[in-house]
C-alpha cells in the first residue's frame, strides 16, 4: 500500500468527475498494511460458462496463495443481461425504469453466486456481496446511476478474515434503498471506485483481448496492442465507441490516480497499462467507432435567439444524451440543426421531437440510423498540424463522404454512412502506421458471442 495516512472514515464520498478537483488525494485504507490488496473485474464473456467459472476461480485463488487481498467485480454471465432484456421487452416495449433495474441487477448476482463457490471448491474462503451489501451508493437515476459514495466497513471486515470478496458490478442501492444500475459496461466503474474507496494502487480489467489495440482488432486484423496509454487518451477513445472500458471508469482512475491494467482473462500477458501521460506521445494512439448512434436532423428550425437551447433542454430534460452538434447556415430565417444520440434512445426521442417541431414550428425531423461515428485520438495532435486535413483526404480518397465533423485538443470524430465503417478504419490504421506486424487472429470468443458484442449499445 502507499504511504499517505490512513482515512479516519468508515465510508468515502465519490463525487461525479466534474466536482472532483485534478489534485484530489488518494484514499487509503487503515487495516492489515503488510498485504497488498488486489481488486479486478471480470467481464462476461470471463464468466461465461461454468468451466470459465472455474479458471477466473483458480485465478483469484492464485493471487491470495501469494499473501494477498482480493476483490473481484463481477459481470453478469456471457448474454445474460441480453436476455433479460429480451424478456423485459416480451413483457412491454418500455419496461418501467425500477422493475428493469431489478431484474438486470440478478445477472451480476448469479455470476458473484458461482464464482464464490468455485472459490470455496478450492479450499478458499470466498463471501459475495450485492453491490447494497458492498456498500455502494448511488443517485436515483434508474438504469444509468451515479456512485456517490461508498461505505467500506464490511468489505474491510470480510478481507481482514482472509475472505476473497466477489462484488456484483453495475448495481447499488440509494439512500433510501432503492436498488439501480450503471449503465452498460457498469462494472468496470464499479471496481475502479472500489479500488478508489479501499486505497488499491491498481485496478486489473480482465476482457477477452490482451488489452487495449490500437483498433478494435477484430475490424482491423493489423492493429496493434498498446503497451501503455494515458488516462487522457483512454478516455478519449471510451467516449468515441471503444469497447474496452466504460468512461467513467477511466474518470474515476484518472481522478483517484488508480492505474488500469486491461489484460486478457485467458492468458499471462501483460496487457495495456492506463496512467498518466509520459513524454513521448503518438500522433494517433487509437481508432474508434460507434455504430450504435443515430443522426438526427430538425429541419426548417426558425432562425431566432434561444432556439437551439430550447430544442436541447427539452431533450435534456427527458434524461436523453446527445453527442455531435451540427447547426447549418440560414436561408431565409430557417435552418437545420443536426445531432446524433443513442439509437436506443430513438423511442423515447421521437414523443420530445413530435411537441419541439410543432411548438417551434419547424418543417419536419429526419432519423438516420445506418452511421457510424469514426474517431481518431492522439495526444500529439496537440503538437502535430494537417491530422484532420490528413484524415479528410484519406476518406476522400477511399470514395466515403463525410456528414458531420466534431473534435477536441486530442480527438477528431466523422460521422459517415455505416456501411463505410470497416474500410474506413482499415484505410486510416494504415494511412497513420499503425498496422502491427502480425494478424489479429481469434482464438477466444464464438462466431455468436462476436456478434453479441457487436450488437451492444444498440
Amino acid at each position: 500500500m502507499h504511504d499517505s495516512p490512513p482515512s479516519a472514515h468508515s465510508a468515502i464520498s465519490v463525487p461525479c468527475s466534474q466536482c472532483i478537483p485534478p489534485s484530489v488525494q488518494r484514499f487509503s485504507i487503515g487495516y492489515n498494511r503488510r498485504m497488498e490488496l488486489i481488486v479486478t473485474k471480470f467481464g462476461g464473456t470471463a464468466l461465461a460458462n461454468p468451466k470459465r467459472i472455474k479458471h477466473v476461480a483458480r485465478r483469484l485463488v492464485d493471487y491470495h496463495s501469494q499473501g494477498k487481498q482480493v476483490l473481484a467485480v463481477v459481470s453478469a454471465m456471457g448474454k445474460t443481461t441480453d436476455e433479460l432484456l429480451g424478456l423485459a421487452q416480451q413483457i412491454t416495449p418500455r419496461p418501467p425504469a425500477r422493475e428493469l433495474d431489478i431484474l438486470l441487477a440478478t445477472g451480476e448476482m448469479i455470476s458473484m453466486s458461482l464464482l464464490a463457490m468455485a472459490i470455496e471448491t478450492l479450499g478458499t474462503r470466498a463471501l459475495s456481496m450485492t453491490g447494497h451489501q458492498a456498500g455502494i451508493v448511488t443517485n436515483t437515476r434508474h438504469n444509468k446511476a451515479q456512485i456517490s459514495h461508498i461505505k467500506t466497513e464490511r468489505i474491510k471486515a470480510a478481507l481482514e478474515e482472509q475472505n476473497i470478496v466477489i462484488v456484483a458490478g453495475f448495481q447499488g442501492t440509494t439512500r433510501t434503498g432503492e436498488l439501480t444500475t450503471l449503465g452498460r459496461g457498469g462494472s468496470d466503474t464499479s471496481a475502479v471506485a472500489l479500488a478508489a474507496a479501499l486505497g488499491a494502487r491498481r485496478c486489473e480489467i480482465y476482457t477477452d483481448v490482451d488489452g487495449v489495440y490500437s483498433a478494435d482488432p477484430r475490424v482491423v486484423p493489423r492493429a496493434q496492442k498498446l503497451d501503455t496509454i494515458s488516462y487522457e487518451e483512454m478516455l478519449e477513445l471510451a467516449a468515441a465507441g471503444s469497447g474496452v472500458l466504460q468512461v467513467r471508469s477511466v474518470e474515476f482512475a484518472r481522478n483517484f490516480a488508480v492505474e488500469l491494467h486491461c489484460k486478457n482473462a485467458f492468458s499471462n500477458n501483460p496487457g495495456t497499462v492506463i496512467k498518466e501521460a509520459g513524454v513521448e506521445r503518438a500522433i494517433v494512439s487509437g481508432i474508434a467507432y460507434d455504430d450504435s448512434e443515430a443522426k438526427i436532423t430538425v429541419r426548417g428550425v426558425p432562425d431566432a435567439l434561444g432556439i437551439a437551447a430550447t430544442v436541447f433542454e427539452a431533450i435534456a430534460k427527458a434524461n436523453i444524451n446527445i453527442d455531435m452538434i451540427v447547426q447549418n447556415i440560414s436561408e431565409n430565417g430557417h435552418t437545420d440543426i443536426s445531432f446524433t444520440s443513442p439509437a436506443g434512445e430513438l423511442d423515447r426521442l421521437r414523443p420530445v421531437l413530435d411537441a419541439q417541431v410543432k411548438q417551434l414550428g419547424a418543417r419536419e425531423y429526419l432519423v438516420e440510423e445506418s452511421i457510424t461515428k469514426l474517431s481518431l485520438v492522439g495526444a500529439g495532435m496537440r503538437t502535430n498540424p494537417g491530422v484532420a486535413a490528413k484524415m479528410f483526404k484519406v476518406l476522400s480518397q477511399n470514395g466515403i463522404n463525410i456528414e458531420m465533423i466534431s473534435t477536441s485538443a486530442i480527438r477528431i470524430s466523422v460521422v459517415i454512412a455505416a456501411e463505410k465503417s470497416q474500410i474506413a478504419q482499415r484505410a486510416l490504421h494504415t494511412a497513420f502506421d499503425l498496422d502491427a506486424s502480425e494478424v489479429f487472429e481469434e482464438k477466444l470468443l464464438s462466431p455468436e458471442e462476436q456478434a453479441a458484442k457487436a450488437a451492444k449499445g444498440r
